[in-house]
């Protein structure tokens, strides 16, 4: 937004009240699209080293009624899937650069672990690194797609929507 000079309060109320009201209708989608969004029966692993990161991301996939597990880092996530029956996990969070193994290093151990399920599972990069080299790496991988941090509910969902089989928001 612009404000012309001269500045006067009635101009500056105007121009706060006009970008509340574009913020509230922005928020109210996107809270409206989570509230819509259903994905009951679907298990979500969410590998995140850091505690809030984690905790932010568990809260919003947790909100559309997925059941939620999580990994601090990559070696814990390969564990749980190794020891975890085949099509548990539906759908996988992974941050790229954690302690003990990075997200790249555990997405290609996964898919090299002996089983049906792993080739399939979707693998989402979820991290800061945002270029195009940074989805091309995660992609070498064996990753399916990239969601940059911080995280946006509305690209959350939807890519949650794109890989989850068989299930859609409500309003689909």
């Amino acid at each position: 937004e612009f404000i012309t000079k001269p500045l006067f309060s009635s101009k500056i109320l105007k121009m706060s009240d006009r970008i509340s009201r574009k913020e509230n209708t922005k928020q109210e989608g996107t809270v409206g699209r989570l509230r819509k969004a259903d994905f009951s029966g679907y298990r979500v692993l969410i590998v995140e080293d850091n505690e809030l990161n984690l905790e932010i991301a568990s809260e919003i996939v947790g909100t559309t009624g997925a059941e939620v597990e999580t990994a601090a880092n990559g070696l814990e996530a390969v564990r749980m899937i190794a020891d975890s029956p085949e099509a548990y996990y539906h759908l996988i969070f992974m941050d790229i650069r954690m302690p003990k193994m990075d997200g790249y290093k555990a997405a290609k151990e996964i898919r090299s672990l002996n089983r049906g399920d792993v080739r399939n599972i979707p693998i989402i990069a979820m991290t800061a690194n945002a270029f195009a080299d940074d989805v091309t790496m995660s992609r070498n991988a064996g990753m399916n797609d990239h969601v940059v941090k911080p995280l946006n509910i509305s690209r959350l969902i939807g890519t949650m929507e794109k890989w989850l089989p068989g299930k859609k928001s409500v309003d689909e």
